[in-house]
C-alpha cells in the first residue's frame, strides 16, 4: 500500500507526530497488520523527527505549565459521537473570546508552543480542504476534540481502538468506561498546555470530547465548575453514521485491518449502550446550572437559537461579541451537504435490528 500526498497529509493530522513512548506502549496492547506497515512506519518517523523539541518545550516552558491557571469552569461539549458535537464545537469555538484545542495545535502538543508558526504554516500547505471521514471543510484553526491531540501523548485514549480496531471492546473498556491516575494527568497536562497556546486574552475554554460522556467524575475532579452540554440524537442515526466514520479511520490511521461492516455494526452499538449507562450513572454528579441537555435536530435547525440558549443557560459572558462571529459560522456552515450514509444490507438489517 502506499500512500498519495493528500493521504499523507491526513494520516499525519489525525495520528502523525505521535510520541515514541506512546508508539511503544500502544505495542504492547496490539500486533501491526503487515499490509499497514506504511502507516505505521509514518507514524513512527513523525513522531522521531518531532521528538527533540519536547525537550526542549519542557525544559523551557516546564515551570510555567505547571503553574497554568487554566478556568476551572470549561464549557465541555459531550454526547455520543455523530450527535452534532463537531458541529457545536465549530460554532462555540468561533466566539473570539473562546480558546480551544485546534488542529495546528494537537498534532504535536508535546512540542506545539515553541513550534507554533512551524506547524501553523506546515498545515497549511500540506492539509486537505475537507476531513477524511465525513467531507466537511477543515483547515488548521479548525477546532479538534482533545483526545485526539491526548492520543499523541498516551496510549489510554480512546484512539488506541482506532488504531487497534480487531481489540476495539478491551480498548472502549480501558479507555472509556474507565481511566487511570496517569491519564487524569495527561489530561490536565494537555488542557494547561491548550490554554497556554491558545489562551491569551480570552475568557474562556471550551472542550469537545465525545469520551468526556463518559468521564463527568474525572472532569469534576479537575474542573469543579465544569459546565457541560449534552447532546441527544436518534441512536440509529448517531450509530450508523459512526460505524462508517471508524471504518474510514481504520483505513487511514489504523494499524490492523478493518472489521467487517457488520461486526463493526455489533461493537459500535454495543459501546453506544455503555456510553449511555456511563452518563446516565454520573449525570447526578453535576451541579444545579452546570448541564445543558440539546437535541440534535434543534441545533442543526435553529443553531442561532440554540447558542443563544446555550450561553444564557450556562452563564458564558460575552454573548453580544460572539454573536456576529457565532452567526458567520452558521451561514458558511449551511453550504455543507451531508454525505449519506450506507450500509451493506445485512449491516444495515442487524443495526436495525439492535436499535428497534
Amino acid at each position: 500500500m502506499f500512500l498519495s500526498i493528500s493521504r499523507l497529509a491526513d494520516v499525519l493530522v489525525a495520528g502523525g507526530c505521535i510520541r515514541p513512548t506512546t508508539l511503544l506502549a500502544g505495542l504492547r496492547h496490539g500486533t501491526v497488520s503487515f499490509k499497514r506497515l506504511p502507516v505505521a512506519l509514518l507514524l513512527t518517523v513523525s513522531g522521531l523527527v518531532v521528538e527533540p523539541f519536547p525537550w526542549l518545550q519542557s525544559l523551557l516552558f516546564h515551570r510555567r505549565v505547571l503553574a497554568c491557571a487554566c478556568p476551572d469552569d470549561p464549557v465541555v461539549v459531550i454526547g455520543h459521537w455523530r450527535s452534532g458535537t463537531t458541529y457545536l464545537h465549530q460554532l462555540l469555538a468561533s466566539d473570539p473570546c473562546a480558546a480551544t484545542a485546534r488542529n495546528q495545535f494537537i498534532i504535536a502538543p508535546q512540542a506545539a508552543l515553541i513550534l507554533k508558526p512551524l506547524l501553523n504554516h506546515f498545515l497549511r500547505h500540506v492539509m486537505t480542504q475537507h476531513r477524511p471521514i465525513d467531507a466537511v471543510s477543515w483547515g488548521p484553526d479548525d477546532p479538534q476534540e482533545d483526545e485526539v491531540g491526548l492520543a499523541r501523548l498516551t496510549m489510554d485514549t480512546h484512539m488506541a481502538g482506532i488504531a487497534f480496531p480487531q481489540h476495539y471492546p478491551r480498548h472502549f473498556r480501558r479507555t472509556v468506561l474507565h481511566s487511570s491516575a496517569q491519564f487524569e494527568r495527561h489530561l490536565l497536562h494537555f488542557t494547561r498546555l491548550t490554554w497556554l497556546y491558545e489562551g491569551a486574552g480570552k475568557t474562556h475554554l471550551v472542550i469537545k470530547n465525545s469520551v468526556h460522556t463518559a468521564r463527568i467524575a474525572l472532569l469534576l475532579r479537575l474542573f469543579p465548575r465544569a459546565r457541560f452540554v449534552y447532546l441527544y440524537r436518534r441512536p440509529l442515526d448517531s450509530v450508523r453514521s459512526l460505524v462508517q466514520v471508524k471504518q474510514r479511520l481504520a483505513h487511514l490511521v489504523g494499524l490492523q485491518l478493518p472489521l467487517s461492516s457488520l461486526q463493526q455494526v455489533e461493537e459500535t452499538a454495543a459501546a453506544h449502550d455503555q456510553l449511555q449507562e456511563a452518563y446516565e450513572r454520573s449525570k447526578h454528579l453535576i451541579p444545579s446550572g452546570q448541564l445543558l441537555e440539546v437535541d440534535y435536530d434543534d441545533l442543526v435547525q435553529s443553531p442561532h437559537v440554540t447558542l443563544q440558549r446555550i450561553y444564557r443557560s450556562l452563564g458564558i459572558t460575552g454573548w453580544g461579541t460572539a454573536r456576529t462571529a457565532i452567526e458567520a459560522s452558521i451561514a458558511k456552515s449551511q453550504t455543507y451537504q451531508a454525505e449519506p450514509v450506507v450500509l451493506e444490507l445485512e449491516a444495515e438489517q442487524r443495526l436495525k435490528a439492535l436499535l428497534s
